[in-house]
């Protein structure tokens, strides 16, 4: 399957997000998804069964709690958050985050489906 070489500008894609904790997908490869979302406000804990994840901050900054630390993320910085570690995203202020995850990811990880919960994410 052909795909059409193009670039991806985060700024615009970032200006078509008006709300929060609700990713969509910028790009694909290798059976991996790049995804964007705005953090606002605290998330659920949750832990990923199967998936890793990576979070890189484009803009603003959030602290991921884990049971015994917090780390604060800041532009230009990233973090690896393994299977099964479970944690929670925390924005005291609007962050623009760029997710690298498998495809087959849940944002709410091992929760039971809540109106938080994304399964069929908008693409950019």
């Amino acid at each position: 399957m052909a795909h059409e070489l193009e670039k991806v500008n985060l700024a615009e894609k970032f200006a078509q997000i008006s709300d929060y904790w609700n990713p969509r997908i910028a790009g694909e490869l290798n059976g991996q998804q790049v995804k964007l979302a705005k953090f606002k406000g605290p998330f659920e804990w949750h832990h990923h069964e199967h998936e890793d994840e990576l979070f890189l901050v484009i803009k603003g900054s959030f602290d991921m709690e884990f049971r015994d630390k917090t780390i604060t993320v800041n532009p230009g910085e990233f973090l690896i958050v393994p299977r099964g570690v479970e944690h929670r995203p925390v924005a005291p202020d609007e962050a623009e985050v760029l997710l690298f995850e498998p495809a087959s990811t849940v944002n709410t990880g091992n929760l039971p489906e809540s109106e938080r919960t994304r399964t069929n994410l908008e693409r950019l």
